[in-house]
């Protein structure tokens, strides 16, 4: 375990170490200022700052201005989220975000969908018109808070080229199952149906490192490492993220594309919304549009089953079988998802939130801009 937190300490040797609280008041101050409810940018900071406190510094702070603020700016975001429920049956709800705070509408919609597991044993909400709403995990394990399962998927911005193909037409399409267990944490598998995804290679593009190969291709089916030039071109749609399995069929390339696809027509054909080239928030002339996307959420009350506890039993023998069958040569442990990210926290809540040295210019010119009484340790 020491060896494990050693290891994990020196990725962030060129980083400054923040209190969470901190940085989640002034995550709620800037959406505040920005035209956001109080209420409502308390739950958007709490989404983001969950991410930085599992390790996920993909979708945390760091998303704070290039997501949010910058469309807020550009008149693509609603600052001020209007959900509206479109239909009400039984275990089933269809909501409609009206391009607003992505975090807003997908809390409310797993807290609707727990609801209806509470009385019909499962319950689901579909979304359209919502946006970007930060790590899937988080609406997972409120499910698992609950003693329940839960399910969700979104949408995105075409990313994704089909196997075989070159042109980014799928999202990166998260589909997200939280498990409750019996030990410490759940079982959260938490990730995209691409190799990667743009927040990770945003990461990359921070660090000034290149990708690793097999990440993205170009319009020729290249392969390509060069960073900041692939962020640019997914935009433009002359690069793909390669789907789960990488290049071609032969090492499974094909699944990744389906299940991307299984959550493109989810998180559209449930809720009449947008999907793929609708998503890529530009209208004919190239000027920015809102990103109309489409989630859906999923509860299952096992006590409708064999009852909660058998299930979270069962849960945890199964994570425990796994972390102790036998390793690789040269492996020290196993891991279930969900465990790095609870290691994450356990060293995290002692030691706060990294802020690298690019993230560091971001958090000062928000503070200049919006005129904030913050002081920093960098």
């Amino acid at each position: 375990m020491s060896d494990w937190y050693s290891t994990y300490a020196q990725r962030y040797s060129d980083s400054v170490w923040i209190p969470f609280a901190k940085l989640e008041a002034f995550m709620k101050d800037i959406l505040v200022a920005s035209g956001v409810p109080e209420a409502d940018a308390e739950t958007i900071g709490e989404v983001l700052i969950e991410s930085d406190r599992r390790g996920i510094d993909s979708h945390g702070i760091g998303r704070l201005k290039p997501i949010y603020i910058d469309r807020i700016d550009a008149g693509i975001l609603d600052p001020v989220t209007r959900i509206e429920v479109l239909k009400d049956e039984k275990a089933c709800v269809t909501l409609d975000g009206h391009n607003g705070m992505g975090h807003v509408v997908a809390k409310k919609a797993m807290e609707m969908a727990i609801a209806k597991a509470k009385e019909y044993g499962l319950g689901m909400a579909a979304v359209r018109n919502s946006t970007h709403y930060g790590i899937a995990g988080y609406y997972v394990t409120m499910a698992t808070k609950e003693g329940m399962i839960g399910v969700t998927g979104t949408n995105a911005r075409p990313s994704i080229a089909p196997t075989h193909g070159v042109e980014n037409m799928l999202g990166t399409n998260p589909l997200t199952f939280g498990l409750p267990t019996d030990e410490d944490f759940p079982f959260v598998i938490d990730c995209a149906t691409s190799v990667t995804q743009r927040g990770k290679i945003e990461v990359y593009g921070r660090a000034g490192k290149e990708l690793p190969h097999g990440w993205v291709i170009d319009e020729n089916g290249r392969d390509r490492t060069d960073t900041a030039a692939v962020l640019e071109d997914l935009t433009r749609g002359k690069a793909a993220l390669t789907p789960l399995g990488g290049i071609g069929e032969e090492n499974g390339g094909y699944k990744g594309y389906g299940y991307a696809a299984v959550v493109e027509i989810l998180s559209a054909a449930l809720q009449d919304g947008a999907f793929m080239k609708a998503l890529n928030g530009k209208d004919a002339d190239g000027r920015p549009i809102p990103y109309p996307l489409g989630h859906f959420f999923i509860a299952i009350d096992p006590a409708f089953f064999m009852g909660r506890e058998t299930f979270r039993r069962i849960a945890g023998e199964i994570c425990r079988a796994l972390r102790t069958s036998k390793k690789a040569p040269g492996e020290e442990r196993i891991f279930t998802p969900g465990e790095k990210e609870y290691l994450a926290w356990q060293y995290r809540k002692e030691h706060g939130c990294p802020v690298p040295p690019s993230l560091q210019k971001v958090i000062r010119q928000l503070t200049d801009r919006f005129g904030l009484d913050y002081s920093w340790e960098f």
